[in-house]
């Protein structure tokens, strides 16, 4: 962590644009450091320091910066010193960038690179995105399985320089390689999902693992920088759609507002008019309500406790499916666990709702002389809109799987607009069955 001193030395030097001084400050700081101070700066006092550093650091710094940023940037930066930035980042952080521009502009970026570093990043674009091959490096060091350690550390040290990883060989120099690798062939195929990559990397507590194809010819290494980097994309995509909103996939300083405003405003349309559908609901037992204006009054009782159950329902089967904790065929168990599940809370909630009328009548008569029965339609509606919240919210999530759609969008706020139209109709027909014969 960078001290006070440094962030104060930072402000003072941009203050008095003293970009010598900046500079040579900046060749001290780790890049993500850098590229987090220069990140709110004006775009012209980006570019001095971006063009001024060596081109290798400001590879790793431009590598750092958002997509918005980078895209900035790429359109106002020298040619020449844009390209040689584009050269000399990174396969997996060239492959980032790239696979954010639309197709046309990413292949005239393509075009700007030699031919060999051209080949290899338009097959690593060439596999699906999010797959262990898209974010690998084909960058790597080959060593024959002959070879003793002490010839393997020769190697490295001849060729290994740029290498994005090293592992320590902590073994005798004598040794042959080919007897490391016994009960290590722990290997991820080109088409493996990140989910799977990082479960890998997290069972077997590896830094870097290799990724083969279908013949189990290497093809590159994938690093547990890249997952983490990933995993963090997906898990703020995921929290970001269960809050109901479009995915950002930029700082919320950095968004622009207008894009702001049209990826929340989406979801925002999508859920108001999914909410219409309680007025259409309520309009429906209109009859029932005028006669029996008192059921009026627990209607945001029920509704908001079947769509608490149901986004807690969701949130849990989202985050179990992530996890690979459970699979599309063990939907079954998971009814049958939220079955008994919601008919325990709404249970629970139901007697809880029958107490508090009771109390309140005995004190004071205000729910009228049919008092019990009310009692009793709100209890067993709470009853069965909890369990109807925990089935929905635990089931939308494998459908959504089912049809290769992301689960997290269904969100709280999704599914709770699903309770609260289908929470009135449970409702009103337990009032309806309940109370027919007294208030209705």
């Amino acid at each position: 962590m960078l001290t006070k001193d440094v962030h104060r030395n930072v402000v003072t030097l941009h203050k008095k644009r003293d970009f010598k001084g900046l500079n040579q400050l900046f060749r001290t700081i780790p890049a993500v450091d850098v590229a987090g101070f220069i990140r709110p700066w004006p775009l012209q006092d980006r570019i001095q320091v971006i063009e001024e550093l060596p081109v290798a650091e400001s590879a790793k710094i431009f590598s750092r910066l958002p997509y918005s940023g980078q895209h900035e940037l790429a359109g106002s930066m020298g040619h020449e010193n844009f390209v040689s930035i584009l050269i000399a980042m990174a396969y997996d952080e060239r492959t980032r960038f790239l696979q954010n521009l639309p197709s046309e502009e990413a292949n005239r970026m393509l075009a700007l690179l030699p031919k060999e570093r051209r080949d290899k990043a338009s097959r690593l674009l060439g596999h699906r995105k999010d797959s262990a091959g898209r974010l690998m490096t084909p960058d790597f060091i080959a060593i024959q399985a002959q070879w003793t350690v002490q010839e393997a550390f020769a190697h490295i040290r001849t060729y290994g320089r740029d290498s994005e990883t090293l592992n320590v060989l902590l073994h005798p120099s004598e040794t042959k390689i080919e007897e490391l690798r016994k009960h290590r062939n722990i290997v991820l195929h080109v088409d493996d999902t990140v989910p799977k990559a990082s479960t890998l990397f997290q069972k077997y507590q590896r830094t870097v693992l290799p990724v083969v194809d279908a013949d189990r010819l290497l093809l590159g290494i994938l690093t547990v920088d890249d997952i983490l980097h990933m995993n963090e994309k997906i898990n703020t995509r995921a929290i970001q759609s269960i809050g109901g909103n479009e995915a950002l996939d930029e700082p919320y300083l950095s968004i622009p507002l207008l894009r702001m405003f049209r990826k929340r405003g989406g979801w925002l349309v999508i859920l108001f008019i999914g909410e219409m559908l309680t007025a259409t609901a309520m309009r429906f037992f209109e009859a029932e309500i005028a006669r029996a204006v008192v059921l009026a009054l627990f209607v945001p009782l029920i509704i908001s406790s079947g769509g608490n159950s149901g986004s807690q329902a969701s949130t849990l089967i989202i985050r179990a499916l992530a996890l690979g904790e459970i699979h599309l065929n063990d939907w079954w168990r998971v009814v049958r666990r939220e079955l008994v599940t919601g008919l325990s809370l709404g249970g629970l909630l139901g007697a809880i709702g029958f107490l508090r009328i009771t109390a309140w009548s005995l004190v004071k008569p205000i729910y009228g002389p049919h008092w019990p029965w009310v009692a009793l339609t709100v209890g067993l509606s709470l009853v069965g809109v909890v369990l109807w919240g925990s089935l929905s919210g635990s089931m939308l999530p494998f459908i959504l799987k089912r049809a290769k759609l992301d689960p997290a969008t269904s969100s709280a706020p999704f599914v709770a607009t699903l309770v609260d139209v289908t929470g009135l109709i449970i409702y009103f027909s337990v009032a309806y069955a309940v109370l027919k014969g007294t208030l209705l």
